[in-house]
């Protein structure tokens, strides 16, 4: 029966051959024809290749398609022929970096083609079948790079995904609400709390840079669920260039006592070459890297993995004192007295850029390459061959939109997602027709949200009168922020309406500004593009919704506050009880139509500035209604704090306690955002007080694209008012009778 078996698979191989090959070959010469659809080459000698934009082209993604098809129809063919000349006597293998300790060759002609025949294996992987991926994750940094790495992932997958996320608080504060608002079908995200696995690895001495946390994949047999039998383990500097299903299929090329799947170390590390006196721990050869594991959990445990690698850490700690590489060390000690455990994946999957490495040997065009790993201290920056390409990929994903990564699986049944299904009811219950649907949609609309951006560090003020100013901005913005800083030196919370290659550009301006840079106080929470609109509110709600302290300054970002506003407002705090009274304080708005403004360091010589016309009460040309009720005319004599009422229109800036109202998302765009929050203030009943000795002053900017919108559409305008009438309704209705004067007040206006 083999012999039978074995006759068709080269009569199978060899048709193929004769009937598809001319066919793929005329395909791949037509394709190529094309500028775009050149045969892509890795030689330094063709740069225009290696653009991210080529990287990423469907038709480049086709033709490596062709490729890697008829590579694959030629090495069966070779494979069949060598069958036939040389029978089945015992043939000497040699393994190279190229190489598994599997049938490596066959495994990568059988992924890229697959195999029908009834005598070849059966496709690894079923279609629907979840593949569980496991990172260790804590910090700000890292949680920007599993971004990256995740996107690689969900670009190429064509399977449902669990990510097990071993993660510190911060981590998990950003990338739970990261994907929750990602919303991408067919993925599932748990939880593992870091800190609680702390004193699993804490007692060994480690000098890498990933500290204790690169420790942790040691104790995954023991934190992950007990049920889960095998998981793919990846470093958050990965970048994935194919589907992972194709490595999670390598698991069924495990024999025996195989239990980890990794590849050769690529540079000269364990051989303890690289310097004089270098003395790394043992390791078998070159030893293996652990940025792509693949764990066998069940057969780990059974083996007592735990007291496995325990027990050789504590042996060789003796005399290394401390680990160089963190896991890595441990897993190749263990590796060392039991080379059994391991099944040699081949390079590719693991194509190690840091410097003096072999990785060049892992490839010899696009279509070798399965997963990309920067782990070099210098990441980018490291010296490599083709790092230009490799970087130029990397940058792909970086900057790629992930809204369009939330495609569905079809085929494939999701989990029922109370988020998702909440929203698609909310949706279905809009009418098409109606003239301003894009407005009600956006109100339901989920944003991917990215809590802080950058590195947060900050305690708020024991003395709890600690105030964070809060504002909102998009790219075109970006040049206040250092002004802002040094206006005002407390907390700030900032909510940016970026695209994903927007949010790349803020990351190089705040990395290259020593003003921003040493701020550690700043919350950056990006909130990424999606719809036609401009969601001003939702972006307030989110900078509102991320203080650490107890009041909060809602201000705007062209505003820059007086120099010592901060520590005034926190004296404010405490003399007018914020903490025991509901009260909004206003800060007097004033603006100036001058780009160079020499700012006012004080009330007096901003008086002075408003009777020469250098300044002017803002909006004083063009809606006057919005701030007149602050009373300028008795604010300018004024010693003491001064109440006043709430008028139509009113739109002061204010201070008050972090548990005010949220702003409504309806309002999107320009017009009535801040009017509609003020007045809900009001209806609450809070007491509006005008400080006498603060001040605040716009800077000029150019129109607003929303601005124009709301100035030359009439159906913006006409959506809006109809938005408004249908606000003070509700407002009607959940405040009752109080409500009625806001009508009364509208109409009379």
């Amino acid at each position: 029966m083999l012999g039978i078996c074995r006759g068709r698979r080269k009569f199978l191989a060899a048709s193929l051959t004769i009937l598809f090959v001319p066919a793929i070959t005329w395909i791949y010469l037509f394709a190529g024809s094309f500028e775009d659809g050149k045969a892509v080459s890795l030689s330094p000698l063709e740069p225009q290749a290696h653009s991210p934009r080529y990287a990423a082209s469907s038709l480049e993604l086709r033709v490596r398609e062709v490729e890697e098809e008829n590579r694959a129809l030629r090495r069966q063919l070779s494979l069949a022929q060598g069958r036939a000349r040389h029978g089945h006597g015992n043939r000497s293998r040699t393994y190279s970096m190229e190489e598994g300790t599997g049938d490596s060759e066959s495994l990568r002609a059988g992924i890229v083609a697959g195999n029908s025949s009834e005598c070849g294996q059966q496709p690894a992987v079923e279609k629907c079948e979840t593949i569980h991926v496991a990172i260790v994750c804590a910090g700000y940094n890292a949680s920007r790079d599993v971004v990256t790495l995740v996107k690689s992932v969900l670009f190429h997958r064509r399977n449902p995904l669990h990510f097990h996320l071993i993660a510190d608080a911060i981590a998990k504060q950003i990338l739970a609400t990261l994907f929750q608002t990602w919303m991408v079908p067919a993925v599932r995200i748990d939880f593992y709390d870091a800190d609680e696995l702390k004193s699993e690895v804490s007692w060994i001495p480690n000098k890498h840079y990933s500290g204790i946390y690169g420790l942790m994949k040691l104790v995954l047999t023991k934190t992950l669920p007990s049920n889960l039998e095998r998981v793919i383990v990846l470093d958050t500097d990965i970048t994935f260039a194919t589907d992972i299903a194709e490595l999670w299929a390598v698991f069924h090329k495990f024999k025996g006592q195989q239990v980890l799947g990794l590849v050769e170390n690529q540079s000269d590390w364990y051989l303890g070459n690289l310097w004089k006196n270098h003395r790394p721990w043992p390791a078998l050869g070159r030893g293996y890297n652990t940025g792509v594991i693949l764990l066998l959990l069940d057969k780990l445990r059974k083996m007592k993995w735990e007291q496995m690698w325990r027990l050789t850490a504590e042996r060789e700690l003796m005399s290394m004192l401390s680990t160089s590489l963190a896991d890595q060390d441990i897993f190749n000690a263990v590796i060392k007295q039991n080379p059994f455990l391991v099944y040699q994946l081949p390079c590719f999957w693991n194509v190690q850029l840091s410097d003096h490495t072999r990785s060049e040997q892992c490839y010899r065009d696009v279509s070798d390459l399965k997963v990309i790993h920067w782990n070099s201290p210098k990441k980018l920056r490291v010296k490599n061959k083709h790092v230009e390409f490799f970087r130029n990929l990397y940058l792909t994903f970086l900057e790629y939109d992930g809204n369009l990564l939330r495609r569905e699986l079809f085929g494939c049944p999701s989990e029922a997602d109370v988020n998702s299904e909440n929203l698609q009811k909310q949706l279905s219950e809009l009418d098409e027709d109606d003239l301003c649907y894009e407005f009600r949609r956006e109100r339901f609309t989920v944003h991917r949200t990215h809590l802080y951006f950058l590195h947060y560090e900050y305690e708020p003020a024991s003395d709890s009168t600690d105030v964070t100013l809060v504002a909102q901005l998009s790219m075109d913005r970006l040049q206040m922020l250092e002004a802002i800083c040094k206006h005002w030196e407390g907390p700030i919370s900032l909510a940016l309406y970026l695209s994903d290659a927007e949010a790349q550009q803020f990351l190089r301006y705040a990395q290259g500004s020593e003003v921003l840079m040493s701020r550690h106080n700043v919350g950056y929470h990006i909130v990424y593009k999606e719809g036609q609109f401009y969601p001003v509110n939702l972006l307030r709600n989110v900078a509102m919704k991320h203080i650490s302290t107890p009041y909060m300054f809602l201000s705007d970002i062209d505003f820059l506050p007086m120099y010592g506003l901060y520590e005034y407002l926190r004296k404010s705090v405490i003399q007018l009880d914020l903490a025991n009274t509901k009260k909004a304080l206003i800060v007097p708005a004033f603006e100036t139509l001058r780009y160079r403004l020499s700012f006012p360091k004080s009330k007096a010589e901003l008086l002075s500035m408003l009777d020469m016309g250098t300044l002017f009460t803002f909006r004083y040309h063009v809606w006057t209604k919005g701030h007149a009720p602050t009373n300028f005319a008795k604010w300018r004599t004024a010693t003491t704090p001064y109440r006043v009422e709430w008028e139509a229109d009113f739109e002061p800036y204010v201070v008050v306690r972090k548990d005010c109202p949220e702003y409504d998302r309806r309002f999107v765009g320009f017009g009535w955002n801040k009017v509609a929050h003020i007045m809900e203030l009001d209806a609450q009943e809070y007491e509006f007080t005008v400080l006498p000795n603060a001040y605040m002053i716009h800077m000029p900017h150019a129109p607003s694209f929303d601005i124009t919108k709301f100035r030359s559409n009439k159906q913006y305008r006409i959506c809006l008012k109809t938005l408004k009438e249908e606000f003070q309704q509700d407002m009607s209705r959940h405040y009752g009778f109080a409500a009625l004067k806001y009508l009364t007040a509208e109409n009379n206006s």
